[in-house]
């Protein structure tokens, strides 16, 4: 994972502790649920848009003609 999908993880992370505390101390909020539900799809597709990238390309062996 990028420094950017891991901070997107540690967000969202953050705020399903800070949802779920919420609803404990002040009762639900299907705003505050439906945010981090929608935070949650962001960050699964950062991460498979992330594992997706094309690795880099392979350095030849040195000794060995090109193609």
């Amino acid at each position: 994972m990028s420094g950017p999908t891991k901070a997107m993880t540690a967000l969202t992370c953050a705020a399903l502790v800070l949802t779920t505390a919420y609803t404990v101390g002040l009762g639900s909020n299907g705003w505050l649920w439906f945010g981090w539900i929608v935070l949650g799809v962001v960050t699964v597709g950062m991460a498979a848009a992330d594992s997706a990238a094309p690795a880099p390309p392979r350095a030849r062996r040195p000794g060995r003609p090109g193609p």
